[in-house]
C-alpha cells in the first residue's frame, strides 16, 4: 500500500490532481479505514484552496487515526480561514 501512496504523492507533486483523486477514491472504495487516503485527499483539496473539502477529509482521517498528520493540516486550514474571515470583516 505504501508504494501506491508514494505514487499518489508523486501525482500530487506533478499537479495531476484528478488522477490522484481517482487513485485515492479507489483505495477508499476498497477500505474506508485508510486514514492516509483521506489525508492525501485533504492535501489535494488544500492545494486547490477548497478549504471545506480539505477540512472534511482531514477530519475523516483524524476519526480513523487520532495521531494522523491530518490533525496539524486541519488546524492549519482552520487558521487560514480564520485569518481570511477576520481580514474580510476589517475592510
Amino acid at each position: 500500500m505504501e508504494a501506491r501512496y508514494n505514487n499518489i504523492r508523486t501525482l500530487i507533486s506533478e499537479e495531476k490532481l484528478e488522477q490522484a483523486i481517482k487513485e485515492i477514491d479507489e483505495i477508499i472504495a476498497q477500505d474506508a479505514n485508510q486514514d492516509t487516503a483521506f489525508y492525501l485527499k485533504g492535501n489535494i483539496f488544500r492545494k486547490q484552496q477548497d478549504w471545506q473539502n480539505a477540512i472534511n477529509n482531514y477530519s475523516l482521517a483524524i476519526e480513523i487515526n487520532p495521531s494522523s498528520p491530518a490533525k496539524d493540516a486541519r488546524d492549519m486550514c482552520i487558521e487560514i480561514l480564520n485569518f481570511y474571515n477576520t481580514d474580510m470583516y476589517n475592510h
